[in-house]
């Protein structure tokens, strides 16, 4: 087990905090860890119909390309992951799940970070709004199941949860 001696260093953004703390590791020595304090999150696999699904593009400055995602975002302070991932469906596609089937959770940075993700299938969707948030949303994709594959091994979907949410059908 290793036990936090001090914070050397932090750094707060409006969704998440990150630390460099100093620790004592099991031999008694002592390391240095970073610990990404993050929100937990939620997605979701919106099925149109049995073998297409719904799919955004957004661009993601960390990897400075736009990438092909299934709808997700992080939870507001009391949300629970389902009600997460309804907001998030409809913000980011304009459509409502009329049924939600809970898939898997996952720590997508184990190492790093304390940030869980919850997955969800949706079907039984209706469009609700044709308006989708343009300040994260490039557009809105339907995607045929049997597409999927050669989208990841052409580097098209390299998203974890996607590729983990879409794997685990």
């Amino acid at each position: 087990m290793e036990k936090k001696i001090q914070t050397l260093a932090s750094l707060g953004a409006s969704s998440f905090s990150v630390r460099l703390d100093e620790v004592r590791l099991k031999d008694n020595s002592t390391g240095k860890r970073i610990m990404i304090d993050h929100p937990m999150a939620a997605a979701i696999i919106p099925f149109i119909s049995d073998s297409e699904i719904i799919m955004v593009r957004q661009f993601r400055y960390a990897v400075g390309r736009e990438t092909l995602e299934i709808p997700a975002g992080k939870l507001d302070p009391g949300e629970e992951p389902e009600e997460c991932i309804r907001r998030e469906l409809v913000e980011e596609t304009g459509y409502k799940a009329g049924q939600l089937k809970f898939i898997c959770s996952y720590a997508p940075a184990i190492g790093y970070s304390n940030e869980l993700i919850h997955i969800y299938s949706g079907s039984n969707l209706t469009k609700i709004s044709q308006k989708i948030d343009e300040r994260e949303i490039s557009s809105v994709q339907r995607i045929q199941i049997q597409e999927v594959r050669d989208l990841i091994k052409k580097g098209v979907i390299l998203d974890g949860k996607t590729m983990l949410g879409l794997s685990m059908l």
